[in-house]
């Protein structure tokens, strides 16, 4: 028998490791006929043993039974509610321990980290630390899996610096929950230093490191990476294939303004490594496969993957509706989901997801309402596909009321139904409604997700309450670099330019990484200020910070250099741009027309026609000021002429007026009367007011009088025809017009706005009403040429 006895334990560390639950109770049954349970050391055997094969039961009866408890039988019983879920018993048994050690706290704070809570993961972890336990490697990989998942950058930095001085710095364990920690929170400065700084990097570690990059916009570096990870000889193993994939997958769906010719060449190598590899069995990864071909826009290479596929599962008929929904072909969509059910597969939630997108895709949001309506329970996902649907064909009132029916249905939206019906509220400057779902936020809590609170600070800001969305703000214990662009662009919004730079400053100094939206949108205050000292100041953040090739923030580039009237900087720095879009030529030939360039504008113009670019409405716009303000007017006409039949872009009201304007500065009143009579928009009262500013210069009374009759009748209470037509009396000498025109607008009650200026000065910005008598002493008054800002 004692032979028998000192082979138990070794009898039960075998059932353990292999998971041997029948044999280890007859263990346990021989355990208890020899009335051996008051062996603490075998009683805690059983308990992981029981454990280990998910009979947590078992395990607290055999806990139950132990004479003498020691802390290894607590941290048993510990980790057998653990593994279950069974967070709030184990909580419970955690607080009764007489005596704990490191692995008491690892157990807990990995358990909850597993569990989705990982903000008490991090009060367990400080809790632990006050009472003056050291950390393990173990410990801190939890950690820092918490922080990264819950963004909080600050427990981050503490654990780092721990990590440094208890010397776990070089540990692979650790230093890959670390650098995935500062992916995650988007600081990939960071990430990079600790993945230099790890002697032996292996392939989490670069999965993790490309999974970072994509986060941040840096595709090319992550493909990168993924070359050196080759180069290295790091083992390629299906998750890194995945990884690599969807890094390519991502790229081309247009997140990024990457070429999807260059994503899906990339992911053809990745296709063939992958072969040559022995991997083209792996079901995950042909998913993965599928996707990058997908989302690149190739729907015959998807199709090929898809008829060669080991095994198909509905995640590969999802991603095929998918593509086809990016592809706007909604027929096809629709044809793969009749095959999917024909072949035996259930239509899951995101099957219905992703056909609703192609649906809203390709414009056909009655099928799309449809299809939706014949959902018996729709989930919160379907509910926001379609509600997103309605937002993104700038339906707002229909997205509202579908957000107000889901409510009535007692469906609880989620953070991403909110913030699309509260960017609805703000597309609409429904206050109200977003006061009401404000109020619904705060009874549910959601107002403290950072995801939500930027819809509010949108939804403020648009509604031109401002107030409110700093209350907002500055109320946030969290926030993330969404919230910050939100606060930023508010400002922009609302003309509060020099609070959106101290806005942008602030989030430099918290440590968040600026993204293209940022830049965008503080270079858009510099182009408004006027001022191009700081807009240089911030190309140097741009340049450094490696966004200086990105089009929308070249883009915004070129309008700041321009507005700030420095057309040749916007000029060369236009020719420097790799990638270019319409937006940016519109910019360009917008600043040539602002700066008096009309003649650069027109070649500029052409210089567009002639690469391929295809010129939008706004295009025609920026040219044709320019021709006007330039004295180009046949030039003018003739690209007119060519809006519809040569590009297929109708004539709109803006560019009937600029049209207008040019004949009109250009004395051809004959030709500007044919048009009026011929064009739609002859009820619009911007017309006839360019018209009548032209007839005050050529001195053509006839027209004038017509003029200043339709914007009578079309707007009375406006100031301008009676002042203009006044005006035009008086240059040629007939006062008594003149004081008849005036003396008509007395007797209607139509008043005249004073005109304003606004100086720039130590005590901040003044403004002074035409007629007040105001006495300045010189030496308070800076001018600079980039701080000088006069508007009459």
């Amino acid at each position: 028998m004692e032979t028998m006895t000192s082979r138990l334990p070794n009898l039960l560390q075998l059932c353990i490791d292999k998971k041997s639950h029948r044999k280890g109770k007859l263990i346990h049954a021989y355990i208890l006929r020899n009335d051996l349970l008051s062996n603490t050391f075998l009683s805690n055997r059983l308990i992981e043993l029981y454990s280990k094969c998910g009979n947590p039961g078992s395990a607290r009866h055999v806990f139950a039974k132990i004479p003498k408890k020691d802390v290894y039988s607590w941290n048993a019983i510990l980790g057998a509610h653990c593994k279950v879920g069974n967070l709030e018993d184990a909580h419970a048994l955690f607080v009764e321990m007489p005596e704990r050690n490191t692995v008491s706290w690892n157990t807990l704070i990995s358990a909850l980290v597993r569990n989705g809570s990982e903000r008490s993961a991090l009060n367990v972890y400080d809790r632990m630390i006050l009472e003056g336990f050291l950390p393990t490697r173990f410990t801190l990989a939890s950690v820092f899996s918490a922080s990264g998942a819950l963004l909080d950058v600050g427990h981050g930095r503490r654990c780092h610096g721990l990590l440094v001085k208890i010397g776990l710095e070089e540990n692979m364990y650790v230093g890959n929950a670390l650098l995935c920690m500062y992916a995650k929170c988007g600081l990939i400065r960071d990430a990079i230093q600790v993945f230099d700084g790890m002697p032996e990097p292996n392939e989490v570690t670069f999965t993790a490191m490309m999974r970072g990059l994509v986060q941040t916009d840096r595709v090319l570096e992550a493909l990168d990476m993924f070359r050196l990870m080759l180069r290295k000889g790091i083992q390629v193993d299906c998750v890194s294939l995945s990884s690599i994939l969807g890094v390519c997958a991502r790229g081309a769906c247009g997140e990024f303004n990457f070429d999807d010719l260059c994503c899906n060449m990339n992911g053809k190598q990745v296709h063939c490594l992958t072969i040559k590899l022995g991997y083209e069995g792996d079901l995950h990864l042909n998913n993965s496969l599928l996707d990058m071909y997908a989302k690149s826009g190739d729907m015959d290479g998807a199709e090929k993957v898809f008829a060669f596929l080991p095994g198909v599962s509905v995640v590969s008929w999802n991603v095929m509706i998918a593509g086809y929904g990016q592809k706007y072909q909604s027929g096809n969509a629709m044809e793969y989901l009749r095959r999917m059910i024909h072949c035996g597969f259930e239509p899951d939630d995101v099957t219905y997801i992703n056909m609703l997108a192609a649906c809203v895709k390709s414009g056909d949001i009655e099928t799309a309402r449809q299809m939706f309506n014949t959902m018996s329970i729709p989930s919160v996902s379907s509910w926001n596909a379609m509600i997103s649907g309605y937002f993104q064909n700038g339906n707002h009132k229909e997205a509202i009321k579908l957000f107000r029916e889901m409510q009535f249905r007692n469906e609880k939206p989620d953070r991403t139904t909110l913030a699309i019906a509260l960017s609805s509220c703000a597309g609409m400057g429904f206050l109200e409604a977003g006061k009401q779902i404000h109020a619904a936020l705060l009874k549910d809590s959601f107002h403290i997700d950072v995801y939500v609170a930027s819809g509010l600070i949108g939804m403020y800001s648009k509604c031109g309450k401002t107030e409110l969305a700093k209350h907002i703000f500055y109320k946030m214990t969290e926030l993330d670099i969404v919230c910050w662009n939100s606060m930023i662009a508010g400002c922009s919004l609302n003309s509060l330019d020099k609070e959106a730079f101290t806005f942008f400053r602030q989030m430099k100094e918290y440590g968040m990484l600026p993204t293209q939206f940022s830049y965008a949108t503080v270079l858009s205050c510099c182009a408004k200020l006027s001022s191009s000292f700081e807009g240089k100041q911030v190309y140097g953040l741009i340049t450094k910070d490696g966004y200086v090739n990105d089009v929308f923030v070249g883009s915004a580039l070129i309008d700041m250099y321009c507005k700030c009237g420095e057309i040749d900087e916007a000029r060369q720095f236009f020719n420097t741009m790799p990638i270019k879009n319409t937006v940016t030529w519109n910019e360009m030939i917008h600043g040539y027309a602002q700066n008096g360039c009309g003649d650069k504008a027109v070649a500029l113009y052409k210089d567009m026609i002639r690469s391929g670019e295809k010129p939008d409405d706004i295009t025609f716009v920026a040219v044709l000021t320019a021709c006007s303000h330039s004295g180009l007017t046949d030039a003018g006409i003739e690209i007119f002429n060519s809006m519809k039949q040569e590009h297929g872009v109708e004539p709109a009201l803006d560019h009937f007026t600029c049209i207008i304007d040019s004949l009109g500065r250009a004395g051809r009143f004959k030709e500007a009367e044919v048009l009026l009579d011929k064009m739609p928009y002859k009820d619009d009262p911007i017309i006839w007011e360019v018209l009548l500013s032209s007839c005050r210069v050529h001195a053509n009374v006839t027209l004038a009088k017509r003029a200043a009759d339709e914007l009578f009748r079309l707007d009375p209470q406006s100031s301008v025809p009676y002042v203009l037509l006044a005006n035009i009396y008086s240059s040629l000498g007939r006062w008594d017009d003149a004081r008849a025109v005036r003396d008509m607008m007395s007797d209607k009650q139509v008043k005249k706005n004073p005109g304003y200026s606004w100086v720039e000065n130590k005590r901040g910005t003044q403004a002074f009403m035409v007629g007040d008598n105001v006495g300045m002493v010189d030496d308070e008054v800076e001018v600079s040429e980039e701080k000088s800002c006069y508007n009459v």
